[in-house]
């Protein structure tokens, strides 16, 4: 089951049948998909809605959610846990509309999933991968706390590859018998 998440100023959501047509405005915006993946058509956007769904039914653990502000109940954009093309690491991504860039919703988003991710799914790392000119969505990994570990190759493009780990110093040592 995907939770409903919320911070101080979002709600994180599952995706339902009726956000097709926001989700489409979302992925057929060339500025938001501009170092993401080429504009999708609305066919093409209703496949991946599906493909969301499934995911929720499937129990696959992989989720992208709905993110919501919440003084307006306005989408404003998606993020999303899964694993990356390789399918050893899983990976968080997002992306929001223009309008909803520089007011620090990634960064509230991001943070709150990362925290989620390790807290309930127990996840080992999380990583996340930009291309190297978009430095807005690599700023707002490192403003979470991600490092940039290497240069990679990932979806058919040069990446900057970020990881972050849980952090365990509050967990209690054992201590032995």
């Amino acid at each position: 089951m995907v939770p409903t998440i919320e911070t101080p100023r979002l709600r994180l959501r599952c995706f339902v049948h009726g956000d097709l047509p926001d989700l489409h405005r979302l992925d057929s915006d060339p500025d938001v998909m501009r170092y993401v993946i080429p504009t999708r058509t609305y066919d093409e956007t209703a496949a991946y809605l599906q493909k969301i769904l499934k995911n929720y039914e499937d129990g696959s653990g992989l989720v992208r959610w709905n993110v919501e502000e919440k003084a307006s109940g306005e989408f404003i954009g998606v993020i999303g846990l899964f694993r990356l093309e390789d399918d050893t690491d899983w990976e968080i991504g997002y992306r929001f509309f223009q309008n909803f860039w520089g007011k620090g919703y990634a960064t509230e988003a991001l943070r709150t999933v990362i925290d989620h991710a390790f807290e309930s799914r127990h996840v080992p790392r999380i990583v996340a991968v930009a291309n190297p000119e978009n430095q807005a969505s690599y700023r707002v990994m490192e403003k979470v706390g991600m490092r940039f570990e290497k240069m990679a190759f990932y979806y058919g493009t040069d990446v900057r590859f970020y990881a972050i780990y849980p952090n365990f110093s509050n967990l209690q040592t054992l201590q032995p018998c």
